[in-house]
């Protein structure tokens, strides 16, 4: 099974669940919002696709942040604090496919590398 992880009102997030309808792709969807970072993947997602990529410093909400705040994310276990205090800095979305992979962020070439 698929997983998509990720806000649902992210223009991101909309684009990458429309190109798996689009496939006739089955998965399911994880709403930080809702659901919360999953504490059990997080470690994982850094260590495989990099603390520095899955945070997400281009984005809105790490822009609000006050400088203390994004002063403070020197490495791994400072960025992955953040994270679970505020999935919106996670860059979305974070995909773990059927096979184990994961990916990050949406590309139609991207995903169907995947598939």
């Amino acid at each position: 099974m698929i997983t998509v992880y990720g806000i649902p009102n992210c223009d991101t997030v909309k684009r990458a669940r429309t190109w798996l309808d689009d496939q006739g792709l089955a998965y399911q969807f994880h709403d930080y919002k809702k659901q919360g970072v999953p504490a059990d993947k997080l470690p994982g997602w850094m260590n495989e696709l990099g603390w520095d990529k899955v945070l997400n410093r281009a984005g809105t909400t790490w822009r609000k942040l006050d400088d203390a705040t994004k002063a403070g994310v020197t490495d791994a276990a400072s960025a992955a604090a953040l994270m679970v205090e505020q999935p919106s800095v996670i860059k979305r979305p974070v995909v773990e496919w059927a096979d184990g992979r994961l990916s990050l962020g949406f590309s139609p070439e991207l995903f169907a590398s995947h598939v």
